[in-house]
């Protein structure tokens, strides 16, 4: 059971199939650490203590546990779904490994915007993303319906839409991306 401060937890989830990547992009290296051990930083420092949620089968090899998702589908839906299960706090904060210039000033304001609403995301989509317990019957639901895309989902709850910097936002699905990602930090 992860608890963050405040009752909120943060998640970081791993459990992509990378494809695009050609290998398992937790591991990949972005200004001298893995991507994985970037984002496990920044839902630290926003939480305290971080939830890790992937496939075991990955054999990923991190330096902190990933509790299995449970599940053969590679989905973020399912990684959503549970650490909704697992986390033990009623907001879970969720951070997927491939997007390196999330901070955690903008992991707490997704926090704080979900503040009696069931998610809050910013403007450009479900992840990364504040959900509450309460959105938990329906992520069951559509993955049972094999309806696997987590944008689908906001449509069913009540959804606060944080205005965030697109330029935080970017997310790495090919290597040469962490070239792109390292250029625009420095613009």
């Amino acid at each position: 059971m992860v608890r963050g401060r405040h009752g909120v937890a943060g998640v970081l989830l791993v459990g992509g199939a990378s494809a695009r990547f050609g290998s398992p992009k937790a591991l990949a290296r972005y200004e001298g650490e893995t991507l994985a051990e970037r984002a496990h930083r920044a839902l630290a420092e926003a939480f305290g203590r971080v939830l890790v949620v992937g496939k075991a089968a990955d054999g990923l090899e991190l330096p902190f546990p990933v509790v299995d998702d449970g599940s053969d589908l590679r989905a973020p839906i399912v990684g959503v779904a549970a650490a909704l299960r697992e986390a033990g706090a009623d907001l879970c904060v969720f951070l997927p490994t491939d997007m390196p210039r999330v901070t955690p000033a903008l992991l707490r304001s997704l926090a704080e915007a979900a503040d009696e609403v069931d998610a809050a995301v910013p403007q450009t989509g479900p992840l990364p993303g504040a959900y509450r317990r309460s959105a938990l019957p329906v992520l069951e639901r559509r993955v049972a319906a094999g309806e696997l895309a987590l944008h689908g989902v906001l449509a069913e709850l009540d959804v606060r839409v944080v205005e965030c910097d697109e330029r935080l936002l970017v997310n790495v699905n090919e290597p040469g991306d962490l070239a792109d990602v390292a250029a625009a930090a420095n613009e």
